[in-house]
């Protein structure tokens, strides 16, 4: 079966998915006032789920490594110590009273400014490489989970309630007033990726390899970290973190379609991404009654999954 018929069948699973997501339970009593609500989370979930397994797919290549995700670069670590910080040094009613699009532009914001930080810091001798930053990317994650797990300790327990509803992604409570802009900032960056994709095909031959095919590596790598920087900070600032989520979908992706061809790659991963995420939201709603949080589910998957790919690598 060519890949474009894979996809073609992938597609037509998530068209499915969302039509039963939008029309299971309606009725001609309610549909009138659930249909308008259900819209707009679909489309976060989707939204989302691209980013995620854009921003993943980009991340593996250009570190040539097909089990790393980007949280290693220790923005969901950073995300977490905004929200403590504000909560341990303003009070929990801050998080409730600020704007939330305030607050959405503020971790962008304070996720890029560290980010930009260490890579300035970092890049600025040219001995320094990609691997070096994800090192010290793993010691800051360490060093701000650390910080916040202090603060969460000497906050009020009810404080600490709403800051632990900030530490699990959740696709209920997202605010559908950030859809736009997230929406924008990633077909802003997808466009601007859009020349390197043919690129990509080569740097994931190896940093040598591509040197010689002509690429300009150093050039491509940072602009691709500042991408995947900005796209990691809006979905974590929107739903919250989700470590695996981009791991499963991205390494499916490349088992079902066998190809080097970004082309194909971004287009199943973003498919696959939003068949877990829409699929697993149904689960969520319609079997556990909302009990349980789809970022655990796909967590616990995507770490299972992870143990697979760590034993299959060791043969």
């Amino acid at each position: 079966m060519t890949n474009n018929k894979k996809l073609l069948l992938l597609g037509s699973l998530l068209f499915i998915l969302m039509i039963l997501y939008l029309t299971i339970g309606l009725n001609s009593r309610n549909w009138e006032y659930a249909l308008p609500r259900r819209i707009p989370k679909a489309a976060a979930i989707l939204l989302t789920g691209s980013v995620i397994a854009f921003s993943t797919l980009i991340f593996q290549t250009i570190t040539n490594n097909r089990i790393l995700t980007p949280s290693i670069l220790g923005l969901d670590a950073m995300y977490l110590f905004v929200q403590t910080t504000i909560v341990f040094i303003l009070g929990a009613r801050t998080l409730e009273v600020v704007n939330v699009t305030q607050n959405f532009v503020l971790s962008i914001v304070v996720m890029m400014f560290f980010s930009g930080v260490l890579y300035k810091l970092l890049f600025r001798k040219e001995t320094q490489n990609i691997y070096f930053l994800l090192l010290v990317g793993m010691i800051f994650s360490t060093f701000f989970q650390s910080i916040s797990s202090f603060m969460q300790m000497l906050i009020d327990p009810n404080e600490f309630s709403i800051v632990q509803n900030r530490m699990f992604a959740s696709f209920n409570n997202v605010n559908t007033d950030l859809l736009n802009l997230s929406a924008l900032i990633f077909v802003v960056l997808a466009i601007y990726t859009y020349p390197y994709i043919k690129k990509m095909d080569v740097l994931s031959l190896g940093r040598e390899h591509a040197v010689n095919l002509g690429v300009d590596y150093d050039k491509v790598i940072k602009r691709m970290l500042v991408v995947i920087v900005i796209m990691i900070s809006v979905a974590t600032a929107l739903v919250g973190p989700i470590t695996f989520l981009g791991l499963l979908v991205v390494n499916l992706a490349r088992e079902m379609l066998n190809t080097y061809k970004h082309t194909y790659l971004i287009l199943g991963s973003m498919i696959l991404s939003g068949i877990a995420l829409i699929g697993g939201q149904l689960i969520v709603e319609r079997i556990f009654n909302n009990h349980t949080p789809l970022s655990v589910i796909i967590n616990l998957v995507g770490g299972i999954y992870f143990i697979y790919l760590l034993l299959k690598e060791r043969k």
